[in-house]
């Protein structure tokens, strides 16, 4: 067996002898947005059609598109939405009952831009304060120059 299959272990990281090398990388791949929503609107964050509607919109507004979207609203609060994007991404996780929004927005190649999601989601919930972390992902040098593409 390689011995590199342990990256696929579910739990990667999780014990020591378990070090993998990042491989050589030169162009951006995508980038990851993580953003963190405070003191929102109670009645969006606990809308499960708001919800699907605007991750609808924020994927638009990035330049992605929707592969598929689901969502599942908890009892007695809370929502929690993907899009499976063909760029990657987007999930939200809600807690109306702190007024708090967890969202993801990923998104690979460059004709996305998922700052433009996150910026719609923040006015679109009425955050009051957030956070948001860009976290750049590159392509190791095999890929870059693969392509996919949607039917």
């Amino acid at each position: 067996m390689d011995s590199k299959v342990f990256a696929l272990h579910p739990n990667p990281g999780w014990s020591g002898s378990d070090h993998v090398e990042a491989p050589e990388c030169n162009l951006m791949f995508g980038k990851h947005c993580i953003l963190e929503l405070y003191e929102c609107d109670v009645l969006k964050l606990n809308d499960e059609a708001f919800i699907r509607t605007t991750i609808t919109l924020a994927s638009k507004v990035s330049g992605a598109k929707i592969l598929n979207l689901i969502t599942y609203r908890f009892h007695p609060q809370g929502v929690t939405g993907l899009a499976l994007l063909a760029e990657s991404h987007i999930s939200i996780h809600t807690w109306p009952e702190s007024r708090y929004a967890a969202i993801d927005v990923f998104t690979c190649g460059t004709n996305t831009i998922p700052e433009k999601a996150c910026d719609f989601l923040k006015k679109e919930f009425f955050a009051k304060r957030f956070s948001l972390q860009t976290i750049r992902r590159q392509t190791p040098d095999q890929l870059s120059n693969h392509s996919r593409k949607t039917s």
